[in-house]
């Protein structure tokens, strides 16, 4: 029996390089789609992908992509014009005659969000369940594992793990669980054709719990410190990271504070979907401590010397005009967002476990 071919998007990224290897170790034909060729395509291309290169917001480049397959696992890009891309490749999927698609999304959508990333999020959950012949399985992570070692450098070098989590509990996934999910469905999409499925850990952890985790992992008191947001912003300013990023992921470290991420964790998708137990944070975090690139491209452990430098290279650096930034680049600011915590039409769904979408007259079974 000749297997279906699998478009994945985003290939090069966390939960998108992983989902390639998986569908290529269950020996599925895999085009991964790419930005462009770098080190990260080459790898793909070695363990025996499809590897295309093309812009994602170019519908000719969608098309090219999407010629020949069957499926495809759909992980959009972190950009303001998201539901420009979501929608462009809706159009690209219909017209490919897709048979399913497995769409990112997130746990905290919901159409009053500060966060115009996340209400864009909110916007393609609704309209890719109304695609007229291509089923659509959602895949709505919370906050990933990766995120609490992003300060590696300082927890190996110096004993220090600094978040602006307060005290917030979370049951984070490893990407490649994420991944699991996604190759799940698509290798079976029958079952879960109009599902929602919210991989996460098995675990619901405090930023204490982590440290605690960590100290055994990297044989040294680890401790825990919180640190204001804006502490944060200047932080990943002075690590490069693009103002994008960081004028969202304010908004998901308040919610984390607050317990957004605790309602409804843990859930059992990752074993429903894939017979396999969730990894726990330990495991996750060991691998990732071997693999910093699994952690962010770019992340290095370096030397005690290179954490100081950088704390030093932080402290000068200004801390940046987020709502300002925003309102310069048009973003699509509302007068009064309310925080998913806040919305009573969001905790209503997240309750259930369910995420949020509205009702609507479809084919459809019931949601996970």
């Amino acid at each position: 029996m000749i297997k279906p071919k699998i478009l994945v998007t985003s290939a090069a990224g966390r939960t998108g390089a992983a989902a390639v290897q998986q569908l290529l170790e269950k020996d599925y034909p895999v085009r991964a789609f790419v930005r462009r060729w770098d080190t990260r395509a080459d790898a793909l291309h070695k363990a025996g992908a499809e590897v295309v290169t093309g812009n994602q917001f170019d519908l000719r480049d969608l098309r090219k992509a999407l010629h020949g397959v069957q499926r495809a696992y759909h992980c959009p890009p972190l950009a303001t014009n998201l539901l420009h891309n979501t929608m462009l490749f809706a159009i690209a999927a219909e017209e490919a005659k897709l048979e399913a698609v497995a769409l990112m999304s997130g746990w905290n959508p919901h159409p009053t969000h500060p966060s115009v990333v996340t209400r864009e999020h909110w916007i393609a959950n609704q309209l890719y369940r109304w695609m007229p012949s291509v089923d659509v399985i959602h895949v709505n992570p919370g906050l990933f594992a990766f995120v609490y070692l992003l300060g590696l450098p300082a927890i190996m070098h110096m004993g220090i793990f600094v978040a602006p989590f307060g005290e917030g509990r979370n049951a984070p996934p490893s990407s490649e669980d994420i991944a699991r999910v996604a190759v799940g469905v698509l290798t079976d999409p029958a079952p879960h054709i109009g599902k929602c499925y919210r991989p996460t850990g098995p675990d619901l952890l405090s930023p204490y719990d982590v440290a605690g985790i960590l100290s055994r992992i990297v044989g040294r008191k680890v401790k825990y410190r919180n640190v204001p947001i804006k502490m944060f912003a200047k932080a990943a300013t002075a690590q490069g990271f693009p103002l994008l990023e960081t004028s969202q992921v304010r908004y998901y470290a308040e919610e984390l504070q607050r317990g957004v991420f605790e309602i409804g964790a843990p859930t059992d998708h990752v074993e429903s979907v894939t017979g396999q137990k969730p990894e726990k944070f330990e495991s996750i975090a060991r691998r990732y401590i071997q693999r910093p690139e699994l952690i962010h491209p770019s992340l290095r452990i370096g030397s005690r010397f290179d954490v100081l430098a950088f704390m030093v290279k932080m402290m000068l650096t200004s801390v940046p005009e987020l709502h300002q930034w925003e309102r310069e680049r048009g973003h699509p600011l509302l007068t009064d967002p309310v925080l998913a915590q806040d919305s009573p039409e969001w905790r209503t769904t997240a309750e259930q476990r369910l995420l949020n979408l509205l009702p609507i007259s479809r084919k459809y079974g019931d949601q996970a």
